[in-house]
């Protein structure tokens, strides 16, 4: 059992890991461009809001990563977890969002990496932190 939570726990690492460097980096790019916006209708924020909201939620995703791996403030992980799969749950399924052809596979994985990711930050919050000597 021990080794499907810690395996549940990497995956969560891994995946919001990606996330936030894939968020920090469109938006740190666009921000750098000039851009006054970015397009992501299935998020609630639009104009300049959206591109700092993206921006520094990812800055702050990461934080929660390096500090839950760490062994740090790890409840505070799984609460960045479950807003990012609630975000997603309702910006593609429970709005007027429309796929473009071959965009609701794509949506789907991710969807599914999120709530898997979602229980791998359950289960690293009662993972004790390795003590270095």
């Amino acid at each position: 059992m021990e080794v499907i939570k810690a395996l549940l726990s990497f995956l969560s690492y891994v995946f919001h890991g990606l996330l936030c460097l894939i968020l920090f980096a469109m938006s740190g790019l666009a921000m750098a461009a000039g851009a006054q916006t970015l397009q992501l209708g299935m998020l609630p924020w639009t104009g300049s809001t959206l591109l700092y909201v993206v921006f520094f939620g990812a800055m702050l995703g990461l934080v929660t990563v390096l500090l839950a791996i760490k062994g740090r403030l790890r409840p505070l992980f799984f609460v960045w977890s479950l807003g990012v799969t609630l975000l997603l749950l309702k910006g593609y399924i429970f709005s007027g969002y429309h796929f473009s052809p071959g965009e609701f596979s794509t949506v789907m994985y991710v969807i599914v990496g999120s709530v898997i990711a979602l229980l791998g930050a359950w289960v690293q919050m009662g993972r004790k932190a390795r003590v270095r000597r």
